[in-house]
């Protein structure tokens, strides 16, 4: 079984649909001769031609709109955005169209379409190139909300995000697109969109993240083992919408504690959102407030304090043994 990094495992998942449906086609800019600022693309144009590897003009707007069109029509289009701080541009697209459209003409036009971008800080990027305001469409009816983690199941994510029928804003983490390898399998793979993922069983506390956040917060739970004789449950999100409730509430039942990691701003985040729904379905399991390490109420800041902004190990941690030791 091949070590592949997220790069890789996105281009194979692209390939392998491609391969099997004359209906894929991705478009985006610089997509195709020069293999996507990421290199995410590479060799697709050579493979698949102009027609279905399309290089746009610099305009976010008119790449979700054409590929909405496109999906209105029976393609199966995945668009990129170069970065996901220029789905901004595309806005008005997103929103009223590719969202929407679906129930607009009850269900005569699925929208089988997915927007690709890199998202979220560590990368030592400028303006406007490390935002994480996956916040903006879970809150956007119609919308599916997909952040892998890491290169396998980025690859089955993306294969599934592309046999949806409704219209997906897949997030990739680009501090993570290169930072791993993991084994993955030759054969196409899918996981459900929708399901959290248990990736570290536990019974002292529920830590949930996703996305570049799982790194730091494997690396807590890890610590908080070794250390500090803290056993930690951690879920993967993996889909921010649908959210996978049931998933989040059976562990804080079991644990009875519960934290909550992402590195987009705090106000109206991801984490407010997840305890809503503890405090919903799991109230009365609690032993102690849960707790959100977020990233702060600013502006992503440039790249020689960017580390001061994201979550880490040692902060996680701490907050943990809060969480733990409350009273």
């Amino acid at each position: 079984m091949p070590q592949l990094n997220m790069v890789q495992s996105l281009n194979l998942a692209l390939d392998q649909n491609m391969a099997a449906d004359d209906r894929v086609c991705i478009m985006g800019e610089d997509i195709g001769v020069n293999g996507g600022v990421f290199r995410v693309t590479q060799n697709l144009l050579d493979k698949y031609g102009e027609k279905r590897v399309m290089d746009t003009p610099l305009a976010e707007c008119g790449i979700v709109g054409t590929a909405v069109g496109m999906a209105v029509y029976g393609m199966r289009p995945v668009a990129e955005i170069q970065f996901s701080g220029f789905t901004m541009q595309a806005f008005d697209q997103i929103e009223q169209n590719m969202a929407r459209l679906r129930n607009r003409s009850r269900n005569r036009y699925p929208i089988s379409m997915v927007m690709r971008a890199p998202y979220g800080g560590g990368i030592r990027a400028v303006e406007h190139h490390s935002e994480s305001r996956e916040a903006y469409w879970a809150h956007t009816p119609g919308l599916k909300v997909v952040i892998p983690s890491g290169p396998r199941n980025a690859r089955a994510l993306l294969h599934a995000s592309i046999n949806d029928p409704d219209p997906v804003v897949f997030y990739e983490p680009k501090a993570v697109y290169r930072a791993f390898r993991e084994e993955v399998p030759d054969e196409a793979e899918s996981m459900e969109i929708g399901k959290a993922e248990v990736v570290r069983e536990g019974s002292d506390i529920t830590m949930i993240a996703y996305g570049a956040m799982m790194r730091p917060t494997m690396e807590a739970a890890e610590d908080l083992a070794d250390l500090h004789s803290i056993d930690a449950e951690v879920i993967d999100l993996l889909t921010i919408s649908p959210m996978d409730t049931e998933t989040i509430v059976e562990s804080v039942a079991k644990t009875g504690r519960c934290v909550i990691v992402h590195e987009g701003p705090r106000t109206c985040g991801i984490a407010a959102e997840i305890i809503a729904r503890i405090n919903e379905h799991a109230f009365e399991y609690l032993t102690a407030p849960v707790k959100r390490i977020t990233g702060y109420d600013i502006h992503f800041p440039y790249f020689q304090v960017e580390q001061h902004y994201l979550p880490d190990p040692d902060t996680i941690v701490e907050s943990v043994k809060e969480v733990v030791g409350w009273e």
